[in-house]
């Protein structure tokens, strides 16, 4: 591979798919702690409400707090086991990272990169595997996901 396709596929490809693959964690990370915060929030005061409840007028607003806040649980919880940003967040830092990774081998000349022929090729080959080796792993997961779904949905 020459110099110029090299910096190119640097510059186009490999640069590109590490800011994606840390945009997208960042965006799981952000999501996945937003609802833990709001499950914890939710859990914690729904209880309190129901201890409060009692002491309240039959007609009081806030007699439907618990029952509010029970269903954001509900709701809250459903979300993050349909969506996954947890699994999302972890998978997508693990690639990014592992792909940092990989330019350091490359600059360093060390592993595979010591003896090869054409060390540009190879960081080419080695860079495309570990992104097919993510998509791959995000198929499998989206499949796993709908087939517990539907498993779910069934025994209802």
């Amino acid at each position: 591979m020459d110099a110029e396709s090299f910096q190119k596929y640097l510059k186009e490809r490999y640069c590109d798919q590490i800011n994606w693959y840390d945009a997208k964690s960042l965006q799981n990370q952000k999501r996945y702690r937003r609802f833990q915060w709001g499950l914890i929030i939710f859990s914690a005061i729904t209880p309190v409400l129901i201890t409060l409840d009692w002491r309240l007028p039959a007609h009081a607003i806030l007699g439907w707090a618990p029952i509010v806040t029970s269903v954001l649980v509900a709701i809250m919880t459903a979300g993050l086991k349909t969506f996954g940003y947890q699994e999302n967040w972890i998978n997508y830092r693990t690639t990014c990272e592992t792909l940092k990774k990989e330019i350091q081998f490359y600059e360093a000349s060390v592993g595979e990169y010591s003896g090869a022929n054409d060390r540009e090729a190879l960081f080419v080959e080695r860079v495309e595997n570990l992104i097919s080796r993510e998509n791959t792993l995000w198929l499998s997961t989206r499949k796993e996901q709908t087939k517990k779904q539907d498993a779910n949905q069934g025994n209802e």
